[in-house]
């Protein structure tokens, strides 16, 4: 007999509706109603009518077979047999995250087929897999940030079932899994959350739809449906952390902001199940309080993206100047970013118009994701275009060298390290016309703001925007993309086996550069990273290279004499000696 609930504060009348029967419920405290309903169980269909109205998929469906608009299945989530009783993720201090959207990944799209790759990440070096979301959302395709359905993976990527056995199979390769979820808000298609209650609020506002009421009237039980969220993927899909889309846009005016109590609860969780768990926040505040210890004035979560680096590398390396890049571009803003954190540190933006950010304050590097590539800065693109198509190769290994030998937990992005030459485009499957339509013109004029032609951007609601996107794994037999792939292992590998470079003591690292001449070496500990950045070769001078050797190399010309290295145009050498004591 299944015991079912909702919470409908609002709400005169609420009724089941499952197979040929309409079932009422009864309102109990708090707002929340309930049934014993013994004809509900798993694999049932079954939804409800809301003050006559409906029927509607119920808030917390754990599973929508046939989308947002149709009825929710019951799920019984004993029924798994899962084969990773001993499993512990490896730290996210030592991690190498691989960011991965399920449809685009391979060329069905589905969780099962995303087993079949994972050898390769395995093999790469891989220690993290970041799943962009993958909440029920409209439609077959998307990016998962439009999702309404959020405690049920997508039906077209393979359901419950079908991320359960991707987890599974990660855990038995030796790779933590960690998902995308987006609590700032709610999509606009099959968004059926404001029929029973007061989930969202007209006082505050997110660039993609309504607020989610966490700190207004009724907004305990609001929260509670996040939390609660949160904990089910951990709990019950056995992933190993999440990545929390945007906080900057959950506005919480509360003396605990919904953050920290996250936080505090998937503590009290890993207490419970034996395991570690991470929480990495993706935010454009340049806040450290949002990973600062609890006892410090932090929300104490785990980690967050580092905007800044992301934005000082692309902005260095591509030249490119348009939105936010305007603040980036200079060999000193990506020095500031490597040895201090952020390049924006109470610092004035032009972009902004006003001061932005504060210091780190002492924080480990490893409280920062670093990444060259990631899909906001490729997908937000008028083209998709990546950065194997912005960039010559040489740079491209100047690019990928920065972020495995950086002091920041390194990322990347699908493809990357074998340089795809897919892009990877923004693309939907609204069902509603109009708001397809409306996402087309809402893109163009987000893209005008870049310089980028309007109509040289391809309707999200075509189809071909997804095809496009999806990886071409038969170039990794090619020869042309070889030399990326096994410069990224390399990298990887060495980023294990050199204790500095796993070294999150961001004072310990420094960098010396020539803005004119164009040519920067970070030093962390006994490791010297020379990037050449210019289009000539040249002598980089002045570097203590005592005790120091070669260990890679883009240049096979590379020399080494006294304290100069001599690197050919846009090229990079790591060169190390006896690891210092830690």
């Amino acid at each position: 007999m299944a015991t079912i609930r909702v919470w409908a504060p609002e709400v005169q009348r609420l009724e089941l509706v499952v197979e040929d029967q309409v079932v009422p419920l009864t309102r109990s405290e708090a707002g929340w109603w309930r049934v014993e309903a013994p004809v509900v169980r798993h694999g049932v269909d079954y939804a409800f009518r809301v003050d006559g109205e409906g029927p509607f998929p119920d808030p917390r469906s754990p599973w929508q077979p046939d989308g947002v608009h149709g009825r929710s299945r019951w799920l019984d989530h004993d029924r798994f047999a899962w084969t990773d009783a001993r499993w512990q993720p490896p730290p996210l201090a030592s991690a190498v995250v691989y960011e991965l959207h399920v449809g685009t990944f391979t060329p069905e799209g589905t969780f099962e087929a995303a087993v079949e790759r994972l050898d390769h990440l395995a093999e790469l070096g891989v220690t993290h897999v970041e799943l962009m979301p993958v909440a029920e959302f409209s439609g077959r395709r998307g990016w998962g940030y439009d999702g309404v359905d959020l405690y049920a993976p997508h039906h077209a990527y393979g359901g419950p079932l079908g991320l359960k056995r991707l987890v599974d199979a990660c855990h038995a390769r030796g790779l933590a899994v960690v998902l995308d979820v987006v609590y700032n808000h709610l999509g606009p298609e099959g968004n059926y959350l404001g029929r029973f209650g007061p989930y969202f609020t007209e006082r505050y506002a997110t660039p993609w739809g309504q607020a989610v009421n966490v700190d207004g009237p009724n907004s305990d039980e609001v929260r509670r449906f996040f939390l609660d969220n949160a904990l089910m993927w951990l709990r019950d899909y056995h992933l190993d952390g999440l990545r929390i889309d945007a906080v900057h846009a959950i506005v919480d005016a509360s003396a605990v902001h919904l953050l920290e109590q996250l936080a505090v609860e998937v503590e009290s969780l890993a207490a419970a199940l034996g395991r570690h768990l991470v929480l990495i926040a993706e935010s454009d505040l340049n806040d450290p309080r949002i990973v600062r210890a609890r006892a410090a004035g932090g929300f104490g979560l785990d980690a967050q993206w580092n905007e800044d680096f992301h934005h000082a590398l692309h902005a260095l390396l591509t030249g490119e100047r348009d939105g936010y890049y305007r603040d980036f571009g200079t060999l000193a803003d990506l020095a500031k970013v490597l040895t201090q954190g952020f390049a924006y540190d109470g610092r004035y933006s032009v972009h902004r118009q006003r001061r932005h950010g504060r210091p780190l304050g002492g924080l480990s590097a490893h409280r920062f994701v670093g990444c060259l590539q990631n899909h906001d800065q490729v997908g937000n693109r008028a083209l998709g275009e990546r950065t194997s198509a912005l960039l010559p190769h040489g740079q491209l290994q100047i690019g990928a060298a920065l972020v495995l030998t950086s002091p920041f937990v390194p990322m990347l992005f699908q493809g990357e390290e074998w340089a795809a030459s897919t892009p990877f485009l923004y693309f939907t499957d609204h069902q509603d016309a109009a708001l397809g339509a409306a996402v087309k013109h809402g893109r163009q004029q987000e893209f005008a703001t870049f310089g980028w032609a309007p109509e040289a951007i391809l309707d999200p609601q075509d189809e071909q925007a997804l095809l496009r996107s999806k990886l071409a794994w038969d170039e990794l037999r090619f020869a042309s993309h070889a030399p990326i792939l096994d410069w990224h292992r390399a990298l990887i590998a060495l980023r294990r086996r050199l204790p500095d470079l796993s070294d999150g003591r961001i004072e310990r690292t420094s960098v010396r550069f020539d803005e004119a001449a164009r040519w920067l070496v970070m030093t962390r500990g006994s490791v010297a990273v020379v990037c050449n950045l210019a289009e000539v070769r040249q002598p980089i001078a002045g570097l203590d290279l005592a005790g120091k050797d070669v260990v890679l190399s883009s240049d096979e010309t590379i020399t080494v004499e006294d304290d100069t290295v001599t690197l050919a145009a846009e090229s990079v050498a790591v060169l190390a000696g006896p690891a210092r004591s830690v």
